[in-house]
């Protein structure tokens, strides 16, 4: 099986505003330092969260197409390691919702 290859665009002014790029697809997603910025999920794309360095990221696709949505974790696994984070643990949800929730 063939390795995805992604690269990364970066913004020198926004430090954390990465889009991670598929060599071979049309996929693109979207990092968010979600501790350092406000995100709003766009309800037409899929995120998904993790920490990392004592931050929580939110990644987002940007026009995802059905063919590219089982690359998404990966692009976000090969982000991890690009970040020296390899450890880092995929969220399906948004953890700071789970602290809206009263008991």
């Amino acid at each position: 099986m063939e390795q995805a290859v992604f690269l990364l665009a970066t913004d020198p002014n926004e430090p954390c505003r990465d889009v991670i790029h598929s060599r071979d697809t049309d996929l693109k997603v979207k990092v968010y330092c979600v501790t350092d910025e406000s995100f709003t999920p766009d309800p037409d794309e899929i995120q998904l969260y993790a920490y990392a360095n004592n931050r929580l990221y939110a990644f987002e696709t940007i026009n995802i197409a059905p063919d590219d949505a089982l690359d998404v974790v990966s692009a976000i696994q090969w982000y991890a390691t690009y970040i020296k984070f390899p450890e880092m643990e995929i969220l399906p949800e948004d953890p700071r919702m789970d602290q809206d929730i009263a008991i």
